[in-house]
Formats: structure tokens, sequence, C-alpha cells
């Protein structure tokens, strides 16, 4: 049973550590996992388009 005395859920929020600020990253500097971030999304858009949906593509386009 809950205590109505007690406040929230009694579950611990991710974040900084108590009187801790989060480090920020320099000005003018990304954060290092941008760039593996970066490559990832080039080579999905690098992947080439499956045919079928070329080809549902196509036969939307014919209906239009």
């Amino acid at each position: 049973m809950k205590d109505p005395q007690k406040k929230g859920d009694g579950r611990r929020r991710a974040g900084p550590a108590k009187g801790r600020k989060p480090a920020a990253p320099e000005p003018g500097k990304n954060p290092e996992w941008t760039q593996s971030l970066r490559q990832l999304y080039d080579s999905v858009v690098d992947e080439p388009l499956p045919d079928a949906f070329k080809s549902l593509l196509e036969e939307l386009d014919k209906r239009t």
C-alpha cells in the first residue's frame, strides 16, 4: 500500500548525479558520437531502393 505522504513513485530517474551538471560539448565542437551517427545515416541513404518499393511507386504514379 502506498504511503500518501510520499511523493513520486519511488523510482530513480535517469540523469546526472545529484549536484553534478552534465558535460557540455565545447562550443563549435560536436560530441564524439555524432560522426558515427552521420556515417550510419549516410549508409542508409546510400542503400538502393528495393525493387518491390520501386514497383509500388511506379504503380502509384500510373494511378495519378
